[in-house]
């Protein structure tokens, strides 16, 4: 290992005085000169100025300012983690801190809530962050017309209002996780208006950098908030749409960008060869994924779609398409990691003779579906299609590859079409994780499953204060989701990410992709 990447893992915190020094001294350094350049690698602080260029494998054309709209990682890291600040974020323990609350406390069995702003805070175009503008942004995604991604976390809300320095939160039920819920990228507070909505056009928000323009699809740039009320490090910052990962890639080893996304894993050893890389491997929540529209034939019966399930050749699409980055799934959303996660019996591989008897069972000798897919999607998407495509074929499923474009492809397919290529950041929660895409009245349930007795036990389990009782209730709803729901989990995946060495970063966030979104925030010029 050379000395200068060693330096670099020490002032991330990745390596101990111990484990430096022993490489130093087995490179031929005096005890003495190992000692001191630790000292100096894990003291580099972060320190101001210069311009940070990165390019997502995400961006579409119809991406808007409006967070009700934000649905992919561009908008997210953008929007969210460069623009924005919610109430609470998830910090890199996986835990729940106040952001733009100071400070928050349930009461009534975590039935009612009561969050405290910080006080000194402004938005970008000078005004003070007051109570109002929390309300504003928040029912911004309420209401029976709202057609918001966000609408089912906020549906439990029976009051909002603010109180002094305070919001306070009515809730159906109790909910422990609730400040959980206030974190979502979907949930930037922003200024309200005279008429008492929120302000999303302008772009103005609380957040580290300034929005300077944004091409949808394209660009945006922005420019360190001078009365951000934490640190922002970089001068500038540019957020560019690049789908393509080879242009991705072309881009960060012209010295076009300093950070690309979603790496391909067929091009990770020649970028480890480059000593002006970095390559970042996070395991987070995230997970890729078919899914089926439950409510359209043939998905509409259990036992097709079970049927399908078996019919996917996972660990194949693992170590072909991911070459073994990852873990692979059993048609549950909920990763190993997060706390109350179950591993539902019996585990779905590939058995396409399981597969051929359970379409005997729904009546049917062989079976032909359409499946959508673009690489928008997830990276691989089509070519883990293919794959599917062959071992589905073994069990009399012919599986037609639909590939559309990338641009849109969230607009245009994803919601629309009844068997698609889908892949979910993944929540620290599981109630968030299961609220979010699975309960019945989410906007953002893609397979448009509605089981009555997986939505009446995750209601329950919400305010139950026992953690056993609690742990059962969730073990049921993700046993329900395996084996009647319209999700097919191919892997929980690692956030590859690269950049050049002009730029570095402490511990990196998990709970989402690009370090939380906050990579504008969190970086800085090495």
């Amino acid at each position: 290992m050379k000395l200068d990447e060693m330096s670099r893992l020490a002032a991330k915190g990745r390596m101990n005085r111990r484990e430096f020094v022993q490489l130093a001294l087995a490179a031929g350094l005096a005890a003495t000169t190992a000692e001191t350049m630790f000292a100096r690698a894990a003291m580099a602080a972060p320190k101001k100025g210069g311009r940070l260029r990165i390019a997502l494998g995400h961006g579409s054309t119809t991406d808007t300012l409006d967070p009700a709209t934000y649905v992919n990682n561009y908008t997210g890291t953008f929007g969210w983690g460069t623009l924005s600040n919610g109430l609470t974020e998830v910090d890199v323990k996986g835990n729940i801190q106040p952001d733009l609350a100071e400070s928050f406390e349930s009461s009534d069995k975590a039935k009612s809530w009561a969050f405290k702003l910080r006080k000194g805070v402004t938005f970008h175009n000078g005004k003070d962050l007051t109570p109002a503008d929390v309300v504003a942004s928040l029912r911004h995604h309420m209401g029976e017309s709202s057609k918001s991604a966000a609408k089912s976390l906020l549906s439990q809300i029976t009051e909002l209002k603010a109180d002094g320095d305070k919001v306070i939160f009515a809730l159906q039920a109790g909910n422990a996780d609730f400040a959980y819920i206030l974190s979502d990228y979907r949930l930037p507070i922003m200024p309200a208006k005279e008429n008492g909505e929120a302000d999303w056009e302008s772009g103005a928000r609380t957040g580290p950098y300034v929005l300077q323009s944004f091409d949808p699809g394209t660009s945006a740039k922005v420019k360190r908030n001078p009365n951000y009320y934490r640190d922002a490090w970089f001068d500038e910052v540019e957020i560019l749409s690049i789908t393509d990962s080879n242009a991705r890639m072309s881009a960060l080893l012209s010295g076009e960008v300093d950070y690309i996304d979603r790496c391909d894993l067929k091009s990770l050893k020649f970028l480890k060869e480059k000593s002006s890389i970095t390559i970042d491997e996070v395991t987070g929540y995230g997970h890729n994924v078919f899914s089926m529209n439950t409510t359209v034939a043939p998905f509409d019966n259990p036992d097709v779609r079970n049927a399908v399930k078996y019919a996917v050749d996972r660990e194949q699409i693992l170590e072909k398409i991911f070459h073994g980055i990852g873990t692979v799934g059993n048609d549950n959303p909920v990763a190993p990691s997060v706390k109350f996660a179950a591993n539902p019996e019996p585990i779905h591989k590939y058995d396409p003779d399981m597969a051929r008897s359970l379409l005997k069972k729904a009546g049917l000798s062989n079976l032909k579906i359409d499946l959508s897919v673009a690489d928008a999607a997830f990276g691989g998407a089509v070519d883990a299609a293919v794959i599917f495509q062959q071992s589905a074929a073994k069990a009399g499923i012919d599986i037609n590859i639909v590939r559309e474009p990338n641009d849109g492809y969230w607009d245009n397919v994803w919601l629309k079409k009844p068997f698609v290529a889908s892949f979910w950041l993944g929540r620290p929660t599981v109630d968030w994780v299961l609220t979010f895409a699975y309960a019945a009245d989410s906007t953002q349930n893609e397979t448009f499953w509605k089981n009555p007795r997986f939505n009446e036990v995750l209601v329950a389990a919400r305010s139950e204060e026992d953690d056993a009782k609690r742990a059962a209730m969730y073990a049921e709803c993700q046993q329900l989701l395996h084996d009647d729901g319209g999700l097919i989990n191919l892997l929980f995946e690692k956030y590859v990410t690269a950049h050049s060495n002009n730029v570095t970063h402490g511990e990196m966030l998990s709970n989402w992709d690009i370090d939380g979104f906050k990579i504008a925030q969190r970086w800085w010029a090495a």
